[in-house]
């Protein structure tokens, strides 16, 4: 990983760490976060982000 792809990897996890809280929290659906994450992962193309991107977290 160089180090453009790991900055990209760092404002992936940072942006998607904030709307996995909402969804916790109730403030976003399961749906609306799978649509976000659809961009996140399109806007910064994460190596390894993609990797997790599918895990439901209810």
């Amino acid at each position: 990983m160089n180090n453009e792809q790991f900055e990209l990897e760092k404002k992936y996890q940072a942006s998607i760490l904030c709307f996995k809280q909402m969804l916790e929290n109730g403030k976003i659906t399961q749906e609306e976060y799978q649509q976000i994450d659809t961009i996140l992962l399109k806007k910064y193309r994460p190596l390894l982000g993609s990797l997790c991107s599918d895990i439901r977290l209810t």
